[in-house]
């Protein structure tokens, strides 16, 4: 029931947010389907096929299957059962991701993480629940985390203490949805959108002349509600929030960012990140990473980033741009 609530309230900000009517002689194909826990729709414009679409979807699927920590035999799995004991043969596609996870871990001075698995696992935040943890239980999980130890050869890759865990879900669904995006353009695509939760990537405009429209989401209102408009082509929008998934304990919300160094949820005063750019793996990245970093230093490494804009939305409800940003704002 929850994911066929996440599916309608996807649809409707969709077609609430991707601009004008779509032109009358233009055709348009567009599915929907659940993938990686997240309502994923693709719009192809000016198309007829609609096996492309179902093209990129088993694409989404065999790439889940390599990169969810989650899927029993995935990469990440045998990676993480391994760890301590032997190197792993790995896809190329993986290796492909561990290499930029470890780049932005660098970039981000040490923030971005994707060996904080075991916190991770330790707050087991989902569906509205989550475990709040004891002191001791950081204490016995935050040493495991840093990707200095996860160590990548070619075809290879070892995490050198036993108990760690390499989780990519910060930085998975941008890198797919990249390859979905160069899978379409190599078929012919020329105008869509693909919509994998706030992971928005977009192929050209909605026609030759036109930009699409994309809504950001106001973290601080209920789902659906809009902080803004971005019109853009051919680029890559992404939202992450603390609002997207969290619980309440003793009275308290504690959302899904986690700082790896204190072990808590990230507490800058920033509720939501959103990152243009022409990545979305970049973008999945650095909007979690900003979160954890704060509206200055946050800032800060946007601005020192060629290609990257981004809005912060604070928790009380001020938003902070870069110095580019406007220029892809739309009038509500």
């Amino acid at each position: 029931m929850r994911k066929l609530i996440a599916l309608c309230l996807s649809l409707l900000l969709l077609l609430s947010t991707t601009g004008c009517g779509t032109p009358k002689d233009q055709q348009t194909v567009q599915k929907t389907t659940l993938l990686m826990d997240t309502v994923v729709t693709i719009t192809l414009y000016d198309w007829t096929d609609e096996t492309t679409i179902d093209t990129a979807f088993e694409e989404i699927s065999r790439l889940e299957d390599l990169l969810n920590v989650d899927h029993e035999g995935s990469d990440l799995d045998k990676l993480a059962k391994a760890a301590g004991k032997e190197w792993v043969a790995i896809a190329p596609e993986t290796e492909e991701v561990l290499r930029l996870a470890k780049e932005y871990y660098t970039l981000s001075k040490g923030h971005f993480d994707v060996t904080a698995g075991p916190l991770i696992d330790l707050w087991d935040i989902h569906d509205g629940q989550g475990h709040y943890p004891t002191q001791e239980e950081l204490d016995e999980v935050l040493p495991l985390i840093s990707s200095d130890d996860l160590l990548i050869e070619e075809g290879k890759a070892y995490l050198s203490r036993e108990g760690m865990i390499a989780n990519l879900g910060a930085i998975a669904k941008g890198y797919i949805a990249d390859q979905i995006k160069a899978l379409l353009e190599e078929q012919g695509v020329e105008h869509a959108i693909l919509d994998l939760g706030r992971n928005i990537l977009l192929i050209g405009g909605k026609t030759e002349d036109t930009s699409f429209t994309v809504g950001i989401q106001d973290p601080n209102q209920a789902e659906g509600t809009l902080a803004g408009l971005i019109q853009a082509t051919g680029k890559s929008i992404v939202t992450s929030g603390i609002d997207e998934r969290y619980f309440i304990y003793e009275g308290k919300r504690y959302h899904h960012v986690l700082d790896p160094f204190t072990g808590f949820p990230a507490d800058t005063g920033l509720a939501s990140a959103t990152i243009l750019s022409d990545s979305s793996a970049q973008g999945d990245a650095l909007s979690t990473t900003c979160l954890l970093l704060g509206p200055e230093d946050g800032m800060s490494l946007v601005e020192s980033l060629d290609g990257v804009e981004a809005l912060f939305i604070t928790t009380d409800g001020q938003q902070i741009a870069s110095s580019g940003f406007d220029a892809y704002r739309a009038e509500q």
